[in-house]
């Protein structure tokens, strides 16, 4: 009985391990991502200059928030966001799967050296006891990546246990051949795809080298799956995302299956020449460490194999995946992905918002133009109406695109300047969307009223609505004014008055051709209706442009392509 439950118990204790790992590894992740706000943005901005910023500012965010997978889809989010040009992110890429052999340094010199549970549990107190005192605010994110950082040691504790009590036998046999090397990597690929963590996965295999249960060979085979199988994350964040996730998501899958092919290959002489290392640095053959710089030198080995690609690899990738960009209906830097870090969601719902601004004014503009802007005037064709329901109807796919990416970050623990800045741009959102309908409707109805031409037989200048044509050229300045791409809010400030005056006047001229004869009473109300909505547009783009100057300002946005140099160090 006992010698049935003993082995019961070290896989339930073996189990208990692997769970508490992901726990601890998932409050971490999203405790330090949550602490960190703006401060990523203020490294990605001031760390991302060249690719070996890219490469560095890669390796020290993995370090820190213990998860290469969680990395590389922020570093989507990141160029989504608009604060990373796709050469930059291509690197940041990279060096996350550099950094993510920092776990396996922690777990070897923390893990096995020292006893986890001596640290671990202080870490879980004094991190729950910052989250409950600062819940909804920094230091309680702090606190949750503290204590996660000691469930984590736990964890790692439990995995410790689990296998000393299934002892050495428990796995089955591997040999270090070929076909046992392939069923090795397919079994790391198999527990990343299922753990959703390469660390948790290295974690395991690193606590089985050490009870004896899987030879270093093979655990390098598990390691070389391990890191194949992360890609699926990345796959998986970048389907019916935008362009670039998908590109990114393309380079690392290469990068990974490539240095996996590689390290297969070197895989004899890579251990060997690591067996010497360790000897000569610690005095001993150690299973760990060597296992433990074995992952270091495969991702390291990939770096060296990208180093001279990346240029090429970068013109590749940012020459495919174009349709989706050429959509205008498809928004351009919302991601699912990177809602989950709410400082840098509320930066792509800016630019978001901007582009969807700035595509409501050309629609407004394109309006404008169907009505009389100088006289003698030619209506616009019906083609010009069809083609002002199709901008309409790009706008509101955009708008529920909007209002989806919205409610996906009011999921998230939002800190102030985030909840404050999200209704002001739901009300700018909304600024944009009647602006577009109130001037699709005026360019269907400047295609039926009375045509002013018919008014009286003079000249432009003398005509007695003269004053017309003034009015929607007044409204297509104010328009370029408004756009929030180019927009400086006292220029829109003076459009705005001169419209006002030139809309006065519009009113007044018809009214008078109105009373005096020149202009059915209909035609009259036609127009005067037509001004009004008109006049609605303009103040609906003007409250836009002005909460909008009021928001904080954002960081230019990095160049389309960005540098395409490819190596590390060049400018």
């Amino acid at each position: 009985m006992t010698a049935t439950a003993t082995p019961l118990i070290a896989a339930g204790t073996l189990l208990g391990g692997i769970g508490l790992f992901l726990l601890g590894m998932t409050m971490l992740t999203d405790g330090l991502k949550l602490a960190a706000g703006r401060a990523l943005e203020r490294i990605l901005a001031a760390w991302t200059r060249t690719p070996l910023h890219g490469l560095v500012t890669g390796v020290a965010l993995t370090a820190l928030v213990q998860s290469s997978t969680a990395m590389t889809v922020a570093a989507i989010g990141f160029v989504n966001a608009g604060l990373l040009d796709f050469s930059s992110a291509l690197w940041v890429v990279f060096g996350s799967n550099l950094g993510s052999s920092v776990t396996g340094w922690l777990v070897a010199w923390l893990g096995f050296a020292v006893k986890a549970d001596a640290f671990a549990l202080p870490f879980i107190g004094i991190g729950m006891a910052l989250q409950i005192t600062g819940s909804g605010t920094r230091r309680g994110a702090l606190g949750q990546a503290v204590a996660g950082f000691g469930v984590l040691f736990l964890g790692i504790e439990l995995l410790r246990q689990g296998f000393t009590g299934l002892g050495p036998q428990a796995l089955p046999p591997l040999s270090s051949d070929l076909p046992g090397l392939a069923l090795a990597v397919l079994i790391g690929l198999g527990m990343t795809v299922v753990l959703q963590a390469s660390s948790a996965t290295l974690a395991v295999v690193l606590t089985a080298v050490a009870g004896g249960s899987l030879a270093v060979e093979v655990g390098a085979g598990v390691v070389i799956g391990a890191n194949v199988g992360t890609t699926l994350t990345g796959i998986l964040a970048a389907i019916h995302a935008t362009s670039n996730a998908r590109r990114l998501a393309a380079a690392h899958v290469l990068f990974n299956v490539v240095t996996a092919a590689a390290a297969l290959a070197l895989l004899s002489p890579l251990l060997a020449a690591i067996h010497h290392l360790g000897v000569w640095l610690t005095g001993e053959g150690d299973a760990v460490t060597q296992l433990v710089i074995f992952h270091t030198a495969f991702n390291l080995l990939g770096v060296l194999l990208m180093w001279p690609l990346s240029g090429p690899l970068a013109r590749f990738l940012l020459a495919r995946f174009r349709s989706a960009d050429e959509d205008v209906a498809r928004a351009q830097f919302l991601d699912h992905n990177v809602a989950a870090v709410p400082a840098l969601a509320l930066q792509a719902l800016r630019r978001e918002m901007a582009r969807v601004g700035h595509l409501a004014l050309q629609l407004a503009s394109d309006a404008t133009r169907m009505a009389p802007v100088a006289l003698p005037w030619q209506p616009a064709g019906a083609q010009a109406a069809s083609q002002l329901t199709r901008q309409l109807q790009a706008l509101e796919q955009l708008q529920q695109q909007v209002g989806a990416f919205v409610s996906d970050v009011s999921r998230q623990p939002l800190s102030r300047d985030v909840a404050d800045q999200m209704p002001e741009l739901l009300r700018i959102a909304g600024y944009y969307d009647t602006l577009a309908r109130v001037m699709h409707q005026v360019g269907q109805q400047a295609l039926r009223v009375t045509h002013p031409a018919t008014v009286a037989p003079t000249t432009p200048e003398g005509h007695p609505l003269a004053a017309l044509p003034l009015a929607f050229t007044a409204a297509l300045d104010f328009f370029a004014a408004a756009d929030p791409k180019a927009h400086d809010l006292d220029q829109v400030n003076t459009a705005h008055a001169v419209f006002d005056a030139a809309y006065e006047a519009a009113k007044a001229a018809v009214l008078r051709a109105g009373a005096q004869g020149l202009l059915e009473v209909t035609a009259a109300h036609e127009w005067t209706g037509l001004l009004g909505d008109l006049r609605r547009a303009v103040e609906q783009a003007h409250k836009a442009a002005q909460h909008l100057a009021a928001l904080p300002r954002l960081k230019p946005t990095p160049p389309a392509n960005g540098p395409t140099g490819g190596t590390p160090g060049a400018e």
